[in-house]
């Protein structure tokens, strides 16, 4: 019996990748049931398969999220800070699992998803491919062996133009990781950018530093510079399949899971 998915943010770039992904079967055993966007999307009205360049889906694109989401197995949001959080409450009512590939959300929408998931299964991520959590392994633990030897940390990643937030999700998880590693804070830590006199770097400093232009799909190097030698480590993703199959399968993973908030590691098995 296949698992009916509705996603949220579908007429976005990663939303139409998702939807050609169930429909041209990258990852077996899911039916999409619903297509959620908003009013002012062109593709409202729409077969979601046919916006999406793909095989008919017979779904039609719609902005009435309650009247998909309670009867499906799986919501697979990437839309806003704003409106994943805003739908929070519905969701923990529905009993709906819930995967969040949404980024830039605040501490009190944090929050949010931390309530809803008392009730029911949620996994969020800054990033759904495999190879960047196996990045965030190696990240962790080459800060936990040259942090203390004096080496700085800095994050340096690139997207396309259209990107909203900044720091990228995926940053801030390479972040967390080196920040896990090396024994900091990364709230106390972070730094975004330099400009002006800042004066000069201090030990306990993870430095962000974003690139937006043209179609990148998501480039992200972890830096560890000591004296005499420099360590990247690097992820490059050509394809939002990669984000969209890593999504579907956490899909996958958690219906039938008890309530909690969940990652891709746990997705994965790392």
């Amino acid at each position: 019996m296949s698992i009916k998915v509705v996603i949220q943010g579908a007429a976005g770039r990663m939303g139409k990748t998702l939807i050609r992904c169930i429909q041209e079967q990258k990852v077996t055993g899911l039916k999409l049931v619903g297509a959620i966007d908003l009013w002012d999307v062109p593709d409202i009205g729409t077969d979601a398969g046919i916006a999406a360049g793909t095989k008919e889906a017979g779904v039609k694109m719609s902005t009435d999220l309650a009247a998909a989401a309670p009867d499906a197995d799986v919501i697979i949001d990437f839309t806003s800070h704003f409106g994943t959080s805003g739908n929070a409450e519905r969701v923990a009512e529905w009993g709906t699992a819930w995967v969040i590939g949404t980024t830039g959300l605040s501490d009190e929408e944090l929050a949010e998803i931390h309530k809803a998931s008392e009730k029911v299964p949620v996994v969020m991520a800054g990033n759904m491919s495999l190879g960047i959590n196996l990045l965030c392994n190696l990240v962790k633990e080459a800060a936990k062996a040259l942090h203390a030897k004096g080496y700085d940390i800095e994050v340096i990643e690139r997207h396309h133009n259209q990107k909203a937030d900044s720091p990228s999700g995926t940053a801030l998880m390479l972040g967390q990781a080196a920040a896990d590693g090396a024994g900091l804070d990364l709230k106390k830590s972070q730094m975004d950018g330099r400009t002006g006199h800042p004066g000069a770097r201090t030990k306990e400093e993870i430095g962000f530093h974003a690139v937006r232009g043209g179609d990148i799909v998501g480039d992200h190097t972890v830096l560890m510079a000591g004296t005499g030698e420099m360590i990247e480590l690097s992820h490059r993703a050509t394809s939002r399949e990669t984000f969209a199959i890593g999504a579907l399968n956490a899909g996958k993973w958690v219906v039938g899971q008890k309530p909690g908030l969940y990652n891709m590691k746990n997705v994965l098995g790392l």
